[in-house]
């Protein structure tokens, strides 16, 4: 059995691009054989006019004729006169026969030729006496005159006749001009139809594939792909489905691999540090100074491998725990001045003045997700602000949106890394010469987390430092609020 789905997406749009062809072709051609139709009708009228009235004109003509060869009978009694008038006779017969088979009224032609019989009569009468030949003679003169009179009646007929086919053929061209334009935005208003329903049949599948592929860039890995429509697309929507979980395998192959190496590493790093715990000691016997540099050297290395470490496993737990939102409804603002207070000893050793502003607004969010996300963005921004600097935080309600923007007055985030610093593992070329090198994942969790309740971050322009917003769906003023000090 037939069915679209089977088809391909090529197939579909050649389909779709053939109908609307199609139907419009058809309207053409409807009215261009309309449009001849009706010149032809013109044209056979203006012949039969002209031929009607050339008709009468002969007529006539054979009028005067038979006129002519009557009275010259009348007084010669020549019977080439009467045969002449006979030849005369029957071609206007003839002549009227022409004029009834084209349409013109019958009563006229049957009075022409009741008069034409009246004058045969009247030829066919003795002329025993004069005074009867000369009433014979006057007769037929009065009845000429009446002939010649029924001639000119016949020539207005004709006259009216050509009128009412001309009025007629006008009407009909009038109404096949409303009727070629109704056929027309008929045509035109299905092939709108036909582009609307092929273009939403063609175009849904298409966002629906854009939206998957950007799901894949976006490492959305939970939701089957599925893309309805022609078969070729279909059969797309499968593949990517295949990639969706071969990317969900490779995913959880690296989870546990990373979960295995961390634990791995912090077994042997741990006796590593202890043993340089021990040599610092000089629990094993006192260390000369180069010793003991070489002991320092050996402890904090073995801290910051540490704190990458845990960071690592940070990460890895911070991927899993998204996905694991325990929303309730939440005052952000107090959230959020509760993350400023927990920072409050690192900002303030390094002189900064931290502000927040904005209303108390409620949504229904994981408050310790919230929470961590902007603690690791203020961290950074405490970590990139000078000594001395500021850092804005402002809570603001958009339309249905909540938006958190954080500005720092440090040295801002370089060209070179906006489009990638959202990455994990990813390190600006801008770093603090007074701070310990980061891993690289505090904005890849603020990411995580952000993307679990909804909404997104975004690195705007700033003329100084840098500008993050963090935007959530679904903010709502609360009914009654006290005032929050920040």
């Amino acid at each position: 059995m037939f069915s679209l789905h089977r088809m391909s997406f090529r197939q579909m749009l050649l389909i779709g691009f053939l109908s609307i062809a199609g139907l419009l072709a058809a309207a053409s051609l409807g009215g261009l054989l309309t449009l001849e139709r009706l010149t032809m009708q013109s044209r056979e009228a203006v012949v039969r006019a002209a031929r009607m009235s050339g008709e009468v004109q002969q007529l006539g003509d054979r009028g005067v004729s038979m006129e002519r060869a009557a009275r010259q009978y009348a007084v010669l009694e020549d019977q080439a006169l009467r045969r002449r008038f006979e030849e005369d006779a029957d071609d206007a017969e003839r002549v009227l026969e022409l004029l009834r088979a084209q349409g013109l009224t019958s009563a006229p032609l049957v009075a022409w030729k009741r008069k034409l019989d009246e004058i045969r009569a009247l030829m066919d009468s003795p002329r025993a006496l004069p005074a009867n030949a000369r009433k014979r003679e006057t007769e037929l003169m009065t009845r000429f005159r009446e002939l010649g009179g029924l001639t000119g009646g016949l020539a207005e007929d004709v006259r009216r006749h050509a009128e009412t086919s001309n009025r007629v053929l006008q009407d009909k061209l009038e109404n096949g001009r409303v009727l070629l334009g109704q056929q027309v935005l008929g045509a035109i208003a299905v092939a709108a139809l036909l582009s609307l329903v092929f273009g939403i049949f063609l175009t849904r599948p298409l966002r629906r594939l854009e939206r998957a592929i950007a799901g894949l860039g976006e490492n959305r890995l939970d939701d089957r792909i599925e893309i309805p429509g022609p078969a070729d697309l279909r059969s797309l929507g499968q593949r990517l489905d295949w990639l969706r979980l071969r990317l969900a395998e490779l995913d959880a192959d690296k989870a546990r691999f990373l979960r295995h190496v961390s634990h791995e590493l912090k077994t042997p790093l741990a006796a590593l540090r202890e043993g340089t715990a021990l040599l610092e000691d000089e629990v094993a016997g006192p260390l000369n100074d180069k010793q003991k540099e070489v002991a320092r050297i050996l402890r904090d290395n073995t801290a910051v491998l540490q704190r990458q470490i845990e960071d690592l496993l940070r990460f890895n737990a911070a991927a899993f725990e998204a996905r694991d939102l325990k929303p309730q409804r939440t005052e952000l603002m107090s959230l959020i001045q509760g993350t400023i207070d927990h920072q409050r000893l690192q900002w303030q050793a390094r002189g900064l003045q931290v502000r927040l502003s904005g209303g108390p607004l409620e949504a229904e969010v994981d408050p310790a997700k919230i929470a961590a996300a902007v603690g690791n963005l203020l961290s950074n921004a405490i970590r990139f602000a000078p000594p001395g600097g500021h850092v804005d935080i402002d809570l603001a309600r958009q339309g249905g949106q909540l938006t958190i923007d954080l500005r720092d007055d440090g040295p801002g985030v370089a060209p070179a890394d906006q489009a990638r610093i959202f990455e994990p593992f990813y390190r600006g070329e801008r770093q603090p010469d007074d701070a310990l090198k980061g891993t690289g994942i505090g904005l890849s969790i603020v990411t995580e987390y952000i993307a679990a309740h909804g909404g997104h971050i975004d690195l705007l322009p700033a003329d100084q430092g840098a500008h993050f917003r963090i935007t959530l769906p679904c903010a709502h003023t609360p009914r009654s609020l006290k005032s929050l000090n920040a």
